[in-house]
């Protein structure tokens, strides 16, 4: 791993600031003088099929690919194919447009062996010389590249960036045999790095789903956390995502808990364009967790924008609601608006219910709401593709309410049980990071030459390059070797 790697014995001076010293045997050129780029065209997301050609397009190299592409999230009939631009195995394609002046350009290799095309917006460079595919989805993509992209992009509210600026972009270039030992080191760190991952991922979610039990079953009344036992006595809710309901709670819809209800502005009154760097919180879909405030992403509007749009406000102790979910995330999963964001308000897909808390505490209903989320949603969303819900379903949707201090009961017990666990969760997301760190950080000290890793390439078996591991059982479990040598990692200390 990477604390068994040195520096090369010798470098020279590239002429590029942010690239230092290289290797003294390594070339340093610009995009332009290693190969020819070009502009991708094609039609739009309506010509997609289910089997046909290979398709890449520019949101994919966003969303689904990380220096290779090494098979294509969507296709395009034979018919159509003809309007898109063919891509070659060793390609690399930019995202020619984006939304933030960070990630303009992204960039991944082509490795799909078979016939394949792209959309538009993307421009598509190819190699005149030899080098190493896969070399190149890493060089052009690592971090120094991404901060040379930064600096080409144009625009305000969306991003551009063109072939005659990528021209430019500056690499640095081993021998051939050199680029294929820095790929063989990398793709196999890479893969382990990976599979630690995923088996942390698999353990968040394990975590998750043993935390939502718990919380459904005291929410809903399966158990008294008085006694740990079922309550005496039931009666029926009539409500399908309640069901049997504690004989002395109370089934109301959520309206005649609430002082207050609306939901976000639609239409052109909001857009991304409206954004500022501060001002008036907008709370988002994104912001709306499963029973907690999602804080990690935020959006302001300017005061004097906020007044024109009518009331959406949001204070502390609001209930948020989501309108607008999937499979993952259900529409109408809840959470409990925190002081720190005020002054706020909704965007469109967001209600904002004011509670009577005399007869609700606003934490006790946001966990039940979201406890019952995915089978409330299937029964009230309208959406066909996603779930969706609208601000007058969502008023009449029922909870069944016991006394305040049993609530407070309720909320206590749920505390006590889940803290540990979203601890554990913490911690894993918090190895993920820095093991994710690591790996960006390894594939640009390699990729520019400040790690020699030529020896021990050498001692790696051989892997094929193309082969991808699935996410069976066995794959996502790591060896008591490798964790031991990630988790080293992960807490900064070498392995």
């Amino acid at each position: 791993m990477k604390p068994d790697l040195r520096p090369y014995p010798d470098y020279k001076p590239s002429g590029i600031p942010w690239l230092g010293g290289v290797p003294v045997h390594w070339e340093v050129r610009r995009l332009g003088q290693i190969g020819r780029l070009s502009k991708g065209r094609g039609g739009n997301k309506d010509d997609e099929v289910s089997i046909g050609v290979p398709c890449v397009r520019y949101g994919d190299l966003y969303t689904t690919h990380t220096y290779f592409i090494l098979k294509s999230r969507s296709f395009v009939s034979r018919a159509k194919v003809e309007n898109y631009t063919p891509i070659k195995f060793g390609d690399v394609l930019f995202a020619a447009s984006g939304e933030t002046i960070d990630e303009i350009g992204k960039s991944a290799v082509n490795l799909i062996q078979s016939e394949a095309c792209c959309g538009g917006d993307v421009i598509l460079f190819r190699p005149e010389r030899q080098v190493e595919a896969r070399y190149l989805g890493y060089a052009t993509d690592c971090r120094p590249a991404a901060a040379q992209k930064a600096t080409m992009g144009r625009g305000f509210t969306v991003m551009h960036i063109y072939g005659g600026q990528l021209k430019y972009l500056t690499l640095p270039l081993p021998p051939l045999p050199e680029q294929t030992a820095i790929v063989r080191y990398l793709d196999y760190t890479d893969r382990r790095v990976q599979r630690y991952i995923r088996a942390k991922q698999k353990l968040i979610i394990l975590l998750e789903e043993q935390k939502q039990a718990i919380i459904h079953q005291v929410v809903t009344g399966q158990i008294d956390v008085r006694t740990g036992q079922p309550y005496p006595a039931y009666q029926d809710s009539g409500v399908e995502w309640l069901g049997q309901v504690p004989e002395h709670w109370e089934v109301l819809q959520l309206r005649r808990v609430a002082l207050s209800r609306c939901d976000g502005p639609f239409g052109s009154g909001l857009k991304s364009s409206h954004y500022t760097e501060e001002g008036i919180r907008v709370v988002r879909l994104q912001n709306i967790g499963h029973g907690e405030f999602k804080d990690s992403d935020s959006a302001f509007i300017s005061p004097a924008h906020y007044a024109s749009l009518g009331n959406h406000s949001v204070v502390a102790g609001d209930i948020l609601i989501a309108g607008l979910g999937d499979s993952n995330h259900p529409a109408g999963r809840a959470c409990v608006a925190p002081a720190s964001i005020i002054p706020a308000m909704v965007k469109a897909d967001c209600f904002r219910f004011r509670l009577n808390q005399a007869s609700v505490k606003p934490r006790f209903a946001a966990l039940q709401l979201t406890a019952t989320a995915t089978v409330a949603s299937a029964l009230l969303s309208t959406g066909a593709t996603r779930q969706r819900t609208n601000l007058q379903s969502t008023s009449a949707r029922a909870i069944a309410i016991p006394e305040i201090p049993e609530q407070a009961l309720i909320v206590e017990y749920i505390d006590s049980k889940t803290s540990g666990i979203s601890a554990a969760e913490e911690a894993a997301r918090r190895q993920i990071d820095l093991l994710s760190e690591y790996r960006t950080r390894l594939i640009s000290d390699v990729v520019t030459g400040r790690l020699d890793v030529r020896e021990a390439a050498t001692k790696l078996p051989e892997v094929d390059p193309l082969e991808t591991e699935d996410d069976s059982e066995e794959t996502l479990e790591p060896t008591a070797e490798l964790a031991e040598e990630f988790e080293a990692i992960a807490e900064g200390t070498p392995a």
